[in-house]
């Protein structure tokens, strides 16, 4: 097969080489408005083709798959194009800039029966499929929390907020390791550049049976912060991105309510045990999710990070944007 690349700037490239890194696939031909973008990829991936117009590359007969590694803004128009000519998309995260919008392409490739991938990247690296096996072996327990951090200084964006630049990340995390489904969202944010973008947020997913999520996005931190921590009744898991070696730390650590006749009575006590960094398996995240993908169009399988997936995360995404709006008020989903 044939994979066009759609975009060929920060991220693009990263998909180019990994698409021809597979046996499946033939060539990959990359696209992009800028000829000198297209001149640099020429040089650095021997032997690929180029184009200036994704519209006659999405026409090709032997084009099978289109990637689309373009501002968010583009992403439904090209995906919609693509889809309606036969193609199996795969989408940058967010999916899509609005709920509608991304309900709309799932449909579409739907009846098609095609395939749609949303790259959220880090479902496929060796720390989050470990903790999903963690969560769902109930070592954890019953969970009472996700918490999320990842702030540093820029890389500011001009057409979106901090929250749909680097909350999609932790956003997909969330959703492909907690069974349970978000209930509300509430969000506060501050633009300090004058362009009406937030460039700090707080946002709070809500939950049944008390879990709750909490995210601090931020281009502002003088320090870069990727970490994560999930809290349960037995266990807990401290993930931090920015670790070369130990990236997941599973500490038998929490707490043992003992309530007793009124609420003064009630007793908490503490319990600590011992610390555990697992082995995690090593393959590049991106790599393991073009093959996963090329599987899923061979074999007609779902993806696991389907459009329903970036649906999930658009939803979250465009409530904060309301509840941003309205000095935090909680929005119902």
């Amino acid at each position: 097969m044939k994979v066009a690349v759609i975009g060929a700037g920060y991220w693009g490239p990263n998909l180019i080489r990994n698409f021809l890194s597979q046996d499946e696939v033939e060539n990959v031909i990359a696209c992009d408005r800028d000829e000198n973008r297209l001149a640099k990829m020429r040089k650095t991936f021997h032997g690929i083709e180029t184009s200036t117009e994704y519209e006659d590359v999405i026409k090709r007969a032997d084009v099978e798959i289109v990637a689309i590694a373009t501002p968010v803004s583009l992403h439904y128009e090209i995906a919609k194009k693509s889809l309606s000519a036969g193609k199996h998309c795969w989408i940058e995260k967010p999916m899509t800039v609005s709920v509608v919008e991304a309900e709309e392409l799932i449909e579409l490739a739907e009846r098609n029966n095609l395939k749609i991938f949303v790259d959220h990247t880090f479902i496929y690296t060796g720390a989050v499929r470990k903790m999903k096996e963690i969560i769902t072996s109930g070592r954890l327990g019953e969970l009472y929390y996700f918490d999320s951090v990842r702030v540093n200084l820029g890389l500011f964006q001009h057409d979106v907020n901090v929250i749909w630049d680097l909350a999609p990340h932790d956003l997909s995390i969330m959703d492909y390791l907690l069974e349970s489904k978000p209930l509300a969202v509430s969000a506060t944010g501050s633009c300090h550049v004058g362009n009406g973008l937030e460039d700090i947020a707080y946002l709070t997913v809500q939950f049944e049976n008390n879990l709750i999520a909490h995210f601090h996005v931020n281009w502002l931190a003088p320090v870069k912060i990727r970490k994560t921590l999930i809290g349960g009744t037995k266990s807990m898991i401290v993930y931090d991105d920015t670790e070369a070696s130990e990236k997941l730390k599973i500490y038998d650590k929490g707490i043992e309510v003992t309530t007793r006749e009124g609420v003064y009575d009630t007793l908490v006590q503490y319990r600590t045990g011992d610390m555990l960094s697992p082995k995690l398996e090593q393959t590049e995240a991106l790599n393991l999710a073009a093959q996963h993908f090329i599987d899923c169009v061979k074999n007609d399988k779902k993806p696991l990070t389907d459009g329903t997936s970036g649906l999930n995360v658009v939803r979250i995404l465009e409530a904060s944007e309301v509840s941003i709006k309205n000095q935090g008020k909680l929005i119902t989903l």
